[in-house]
């Protein structure tokens, strides 16, 4: 049985000793940086759409 994501889960996770909160909410997606506003957010109907993978191609491309 699964529960409804109905409301913001906020996770602290760390990469390369830097902490990051991860937010999953109905909507989709955030990674941010701690005492950070701005992040990485994807969206699910990106996800499902395929768009996701073609933006982190994009911008995988563009910090090379």
């Amino acid at each position: 049985m699964t529960t409804k994501l109905d409301k913001p889960i906020r996770r602290e996770i760390s990469i390369d000793d830097r902490a990051y909160t991860l937010t999953i909410d109905p909507d989709g997606l955030k990674l941010v940086e701690k005492g950070h506003r701005k992040g990485q957010e994807l969206r699910w109907k990106d996800v499902v759409n395929g768009d996701a993978a073609i933006a982190a191609a994009l911008q995988g491309s563009l910090a090379g």
